[in-house]
């Protein structure tokens, strides 16, 4: 079973400043299948004036390796939602975490005056199931697993698109074979 053509989806994934409510993006990185290539961008994100500085979690920065301070010359929330909107138009966006995802990409967009309300995630498990199954799905997860999540946004949307590359490559083998 196949679903929708898999060069319509690309995978999304925010690094932020905690795991709060309150929280705010400071890295966002996109991935896409294009041919047989994985293509990735990404862009660390300067909080805007209008976060609360104070939700910086220093568990969040061990984890993804940034530092406040890496942030200062960083482009401006309103750089990185010009560079992005016109990079995710026409892509269905894709994630492991949809509802963090969701939330941080709102908070983007909202903080460099852009509406966020007509942009979805999907779930990253629920669309590869509907785009894969049998071997070329057990290959995609088994991709997932033997790549480690390095917690920075642009590696980590490429890992999840590296899963759905092997599982057509997997089921391009299976039709050829």
């Amino acid at each position: 079973m196949t679903g929708k053509n898999i060069e319509t989806l690309m995978a999304l994934d925010f690094e932020a400043s905690s795991l709060s409510a309150e929280s705010w993006p400071i890295e966002v990185g996109i991935s896409w299948i294009e041919g047989n290539q994985v293509q990735t961008w990404s862009s660390l994100i300067r909080p805007a004036s209008v976060w609360e500085r104070a939700d910086w979690s220093k568990q969040s920065e061990a984890v993804h390796g940034i530092s406040i301070s890496d942030l200062e010359t960083a482009p401006t929330v309103e750089d990185v939602a010009q560079q992005l909107m016109p990079k995710i138009e026409g892509f269905i966006l894709v994630s492991d975490a949809p509802r963090l995802e969701h939330h941080w990409l709102s908070r983007l967009l909202s903080a460099a005056g852009w509406a966020p309300s007509a942009i979805t995630v999907e779930d990253y498990d629920a669309v590869s199931f509907t785009h894969f199954d049998g071997l070329a799905l057990d290959f995609l997860y088994e991709k997932l697993e033997r790549m480690r999540v390095p917690h920075r946004a642009g590696a980590d949307s490429a890992r999840l698109a590296w899963g759905w590359l092997k599982a057509l490559q997997v089921r391009e083998q299976q039709q050829s074979g």
